[in-house]
Protein backbone atom coordinates (compact mmCIF):
# COMPACT_ATOMS: atom_id res chain seq x y z
CA UNK A 1 0.00 0.00 0.00
CA UNK A 2 3.10 2.22 -0.04
CA UNK A 3 4.62 3.59 -3.69
CA UNK A 4 7.98 2.33 -3.87
CA UNK A 5 8.38 5.97 -4.62
CA UNK A 6 7.32 7.83 -1.64
CA UNK A 7 9.83 8.72 1.43
CA UNK A 8 9.50 7.42 4.77
CA UNK A 9 12.01 8.26 7.14
CA UNK A 10 13.05 5.04 9.02
CA UNK A 11 11.89 6.32 12.74
CA UNK A 12 8.24 7.34 11.59
CA UNK A 13 5.55 4.72 12.37
CA UNK A 14 3.01 3.72 9.93
CA UNK A 15 -0.32 1.74 11.05
CA UNK A 16 -2.35 -0.71 9.19
CA UNK A 17 -3.76 -0.41 5.77
CA UNK A 18 -2.37 2.85 5.35
CA UNK A 19 -2.47 3.94 1.15
CA UNK A 20 1.27 6.49 0.51
CA UNK A 21 1.43 7.70 -2.80
CA UNK A 22 4.40 8.17 -5.28
CA UNK A 23 6.64 11.19 -4.28
CA UNK A 24 4.93 11.39 -0.81
CA UNK A 25 7.36 12.64 2.00
CA UNK A 26 6.80 11.42 5.18
CA UNK A 27 9.43 13.24 7.96
CA UNK A 28 10.96 11.72 11.14
CA UNK A 29 8.81 12.18 14.51
CA UNK A 30 5.75 11.12 12.41
CA UNK A 31 2.83 8.79 13.64
CA UNK A 32 0.13 7.87 11.00
CA UNK A 33 -2.91 5.97 12.36
CA UNK A 34 -4.59 3.02 10.80
CA UNK A 35 -6.72 2.97 7.34
CA UNK A 36 -5.10 6.55 6.48
CA UNK A 37 -4.74 7.62 2.79
CA UNK A 38 -2.07 10.03 1.51
CA UNK A 39 -2.01 10.68 -2.04
CA UNK A 40 0.71 11.70 -4.04
CA UNK A 41 2.85 14.71 -3.37
CA UNK A 42 1.66 15.00 0.13
CA UNK A 43 4.51 16.73 2.46
CA UNK A 44 4.21 15.51 6.47
CA UNK A 45 6.79 16.67 9.29
CA UNK A 46 6.91 16.30 12.41
CA UNK A 47 6.66 15.64 15.62
CA UNK A 48 3.15 15.09 14.04
CA UNK A 49 0.49 12.48 15.10
CA UNK A 50 -2.33 11.37 12.60
CA UNK A 51 -5.07 9.15 14.01
CA UNK A 52 -7.08 6.89 12.06
CA UNK A 53 -8.92 6.96 8.97
CA UNK A 54 -8.01 10.47 7.70
CA UNK A 55 -7.79 11.28 4.02
CA UNK A 56 -5.15 13.73 2.56
CA UNK A 57 -4.69 14.40 -1.10
CA UNK A 58 -1.91 15.98 -3.33
CA UNK A 59 -0.08 18.75 -2.50
CA UNK A 60 -0.88 19.09 0.88
CA UNK A 61 1.65 20.28 3.68
CA UNK A 62 0.81 19.01 6.92
CA UNK A 63 2.98 19.47 10.09
CA UNK A 64 5.01 21.89 8.72
CA UNK A 65 7.45 24.56 10.29
CA UNK A 66 5.47 27.38 11.37
CA UNK A 67 6.16 30.88 10.06
CA UNK A 68 5.97 33.23 13.21
CA UNK A 69 9.14 34.91 12.77
CA UNK A 70 9.36 34.19 16.32
CA UNK A 71 10.02 30.15 15.91
CA UNK A 72 13.13 29.19 16.49
CA UNK A 73 13.14 25.69 15.52
CA UNK A 74 11.61 24.09 18.99
CA UNK A 75 10.05 20.46 18.97
CA UNK A 76 6.33 21.74 18.77
CA UNK A 77 3.42 19.51 17.80
CA UNK A 78 0.38 18.66 15.64
CA UNK A 79 -2.14 16.60 16.88
CA UNK A 80 -4.62 15.10 14.40
CA UNK A 81 -7.56 13.28 14.99
CA UNK A 82 -9.32 10.70 13.28
CA UNK A 83 -11.59 10.61 9.68
CA UNK A 84 -10.85 14.14 8.40
CA UNK A 85 -10.37 15.02 4.82
CA UNK A 86 -7.70 17.59 3.77
CA UNK A 87 -8.13 18.54 0.01
CA UNK A 88 -5.29 19.83 -1.77
CA UNK A 89 -3.20 21.92 -0.99
CA UNK A 90 -3.84 22.43 2.71
CA UNK A 91 -1.29 23.86 4.81
CA UNK A 92 -1.40 22.91 8.33
CA UNK A 93 1.79 24.12 10.97
CA UNK A 94 3.37 22.59 14.30
CA UNK A 95 2.67 25.08 17.21
CA UNK A 96 5.04 27.92 18.76
CA UNK A 97 6.55 27.39 22.57
CA UNK A 98 4.50 31.01 22.87
CA UNK A 99 1.34 29.09 23.65
CA UNK A 100 1.23 25.60 24.21
CA UNK A 101 3.46 24.26 21.50
CA UNK A 102 0.98 22.35 19.31
CA UNK A 103 -1.96 22.81 16.96
CA UNK A 104 -5.07 20.41 17.39
CA UNK A 105 -7.26 19.00 15.08
CA UNK A 106 -10.31 16.91 16.03
CA UNK A 107 -12.04 14.56 13.87
CA UNK A 108 -14.30 14.60 10.81
CA UNK A 109 -13.64 17.92 9.74
CA UNK A 110 -13.38 18.97 5.85
CA UNK A 111 -10.56 21.10 5.39
CA UNK A 112 -11.31 21.96 1.63
CA UNK A 113 -8.31 23.36 -1.27
CA UNK A 114 -6.27 25.62 0.12
CA UNK A 115 -7.29 25.59 3.58
CA UNK A 116 -4.52 27.44 6.14
CA UNK A 117 -4.43 26.67 9.88
CA UNK A 118 -2.35 28.33 11.25
CA UNK A 119 0.44 27.77 15.01
CA UNK A 120 -1.24 26.81 17.60
CA UNK A 121 -4.59 26.73 16.27
CA UNK A 122 -7.42 24.51 18.13
CA UNK A 123 -9.62 23.09 15.63
CA UNK A 124 -12.48 20.75 17.06
CA UNK A 125 -15.03 18.59 15.37
CA UNK A 126 -16.70 18.24 12.57
CA UNK A 127 -15.85 21.91 10.94
CA UNK A 128 -16.05 22.75 7.59
CA UNK A 129 -13.16 25.40 6.17
CA UNK A 130 -14.43 26.03 2.41
CA UNK A 131 -11.42 26.42 0.00
CA UNK A 132 -9.11 29.23 1.31
CA UNK A 133 -10.61 30.12 4.32
CA UNK A 134 -7.52 30.63 6.21
CA UNK A 135 -7.04 31.01 10.47
CA UNK A 136 -4.05 32.94 11.52
CA UNK A 137 -1.88 31.78 14.79
CA UNK A 138 -3.84 30.49 17.68
CA UNK A 139 -7.40 30.69 16.58
CA UNK A 140 -9.89 28.22 18.03
CA UNK A 141 -12.74 26.81 16.07
CA UNK A 142 -15.55 24.67 17.59
CA UNK A 143 -17.11 22.30 17.16
CA UNK A 144 -19.67 22.00 13.67
CA UNK A 145 -18.60 25.50 12.84
CA UNK A 146 -18.29 26.63 9.05
CA UNK A 147 -16.18 28.67 7.65
CA UNK A 148 -17.04 29.93 4.06
CA UNK A 149 -14.88 29.97 0.85
CA UNK A 150 -11.74 33.23 1.38
CA UNK A 151 -13.19 33.83 5.01
CA UNK A 152 -9.86 35.16 6.79
CA UNK A 153 -9.54 34.92 10.93
CA UNK A 154 -7.47 37.45 12.88
CA UNK A 155 -4.86 35.66 15.33
CA UNK A 156 -6.28 34.77 18.61
CA UNK A 157 -9.79 35.06 17.83
CA UNK A 158 -12.28 31.78 19.08
CA UNK A 159 -15.05 30.85 16.68
CA UNK A 160 -18.04 29.41 18.69
CA UNK A 161 -19.58 25.68 17.54
CA UNK A 162 -22.07 26.00 15.36
CA UNK A 163 -21.19 29.44 14.04
CA UNK A 164 -21.24 30.05 10.17
CA UNK A 165 -19.28 32.95 8.20
CA UNK A 166 -20.14 33.69 4.62
CA UNK A 167 -17.47 33.84 2.17
CA UNK A 168 -15.14 36.39 1.86
CA UNK A 169 -15.65 37.64 5.78
CA UNK A 170 -12.77 38.81 7.78
CA UNK A 171 -13.57 37.99 11.16
CA UNK A 172 -11.34 40.30 13.47
CA UNK A 173 -13.44 39.32 17.20
CA UNK A 174 -15.25 35.95 18.48
CA UNK A 175 -18.14 34.51 16.90
CA UNK A 176 -20.44 33.61 19.75
CA UNK A 177 -22.03 29.77 19.27
CA UNK A 178 -24.75 29.84 16.59
CA UNK A 179 -24.25 32.84 15.31
CA UNK A 180 -23.87 33.53 11.84
CA UNK A 181 -21.20 36.42 10.07
CA UNK A 182 -20.39 37.94 6.86
CA UNK A 183 -18.61 40.97 5.80
CA UNK A 184 -15.62 43.01 5.89
CA UNK A 185 -15.22 43.38 8.66
CA UNK A 186 -17.80 40.67 9.99
CA UNK A 187 -20.95 41.79 11.73
CA UNK A 188 -23.73 39.12 13.05
CA UNK A 189 -26.15 38.34 10.53
CA UNK A 190 -28.52 36.08 12.40
CA UNK A 191 -28.51 32.97 13.55
CA UNK A 192 -27.38 29.58 12.13
CA UNK A 193 -31.14 28.50 12.12
CA UNK A 194 -30.91 25.22 9.31
CA UNK A 195 -27.58 24.48 11.03
CA UNK A 196 -29.60 23.62 14.69
CA UNK A 197 -32.32 22.07 12.77
CA UNK A 198 -29.72 19.88 10.61
CA UNK A 199 -28.01 18.78 13.83
CA UNK A 200 -31.43 17.56 15.61
CA UNK A 201 -31.77 20.74 18.25
CA UNK A 202 -34.93 20.63 20.24
CA UNK A 203 -37.56 23.25 19.21
CA UNK A 204 -37.37 24.41 22.68
CA UNK A 205 -33.69 24.97 22.19
CA UNK A 206 -34.02 26.87 19.22
CA UNK A 207 -36.50 29.54 20.19
CA UNK A 208 -34.33 29.76 23.53
CA UNK A 209 -31.47 30.49 21.23
CA UNK A 210 -33.15 33.21 19.23
CA UNK A 211 -34.03 34.79 22.23
CA UNK A 212 -31.09 35.00 23.38
CA UNK A 213 -29.84 35.96 20.02
CA UNK A 214 -32.19 39.00 20.45
CA UNK A 215 -30.76 39.91 23.95
CA UNK A 216 -27.71 39.81 23.23
CA UNK A 217 -27.67 42.17 19.94
CA UNK A 218 -30.95 44.05 19.40
CA UNK A 219 -32.39 44.76 22.38
CA UNK A 220 -29.51 47.50 23.02
CA UNK A 221 -27.76 46.30 25.60
CA UNK A 222 -24.25 46.72 26.39
CA UNK A 223 -22.39 43.13 26.59
CA UNK A 224 -22.19 42.96 30.05
CA UNK A 225 -25.35 43.76 30.53
CA UNK A 226 -27.19 41.03 27.96
CA UNK A 227 -24.83 38.67 29.77
CA UNK A 228 -26.98 39.57 33.17
CA UNK A 229 -30.59 39.16 31.27
CA UNK A 230 -29.66 35.78 29.72
CA UNK A 231 -28.69 34.22 32.79
CA UNK A 232 -32.05 35.38 34.27
CA UNK A 233 -33.91 34.22 30.89
CA UNK A 234 -33.19 30.94 30.30
CA UNK A 235 -31.21 27.75 31.78
CA UNK A 236 -30.74 25.71 28.53
CA UNK A 237 -27.78 24.40 27.90
CA UNK A 238 -27.51 25.68 24.26
CA UNK A 239 -27.80 29.46 26.03
CA UNK A 240 -25.16 28.32 28.89
CA UNK A 241 -23.39 27.21 26.02
CA UNK A 242 -23.43 30.69 24.60
CA UNK A 243 -23.23 32.88 27.88
CA UNK A 244 -20.04 30.90 28.88
CA UNK A 245 -18.44 31.89 25.41
CA UNK A 246 -19.37 35.50 25.54
CA UNK A 247 -18.21 35.39 29.62
CA UNK A 248 -14.75 34.35 28.54
CA UNK A 249 -14.36 35.78 25.31
CA UNK A 250 -10.74 37.70 25.14
CA UNK A 251 -10.85 39.82 21.98
CA UNK A 252 -14.67 40.69 22.28
CA UNK A 253 -17.34 39.57 20.00
CA UNK A 254 -18.56 40.48 17.03
CA UNK A 255 -21.20 43.43 17.55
Amino acid sequence: MIDKLAYIHPDAKIGNNVTIGPWTYIGADVEIGDDCWLSSHVVVKGPTVIGKGNKIFQFASVGEDCQDKKYAGEATRLIMGDNNIIRESVTIHRGTTQDKGETRIGSNNLFMAYVHIAHDCVVGNNVIMSNNASIAGHVHVGDWAILGGLTGVHQFVHIGAHAFTAGYSLILQDVPPFVMASGQPGIPRGLNSEGMKRRGFSKESQIAVRRAYKTLYRKGHTVEEALVALAEESDDEQVKLLIDFVTNSNRGIIR
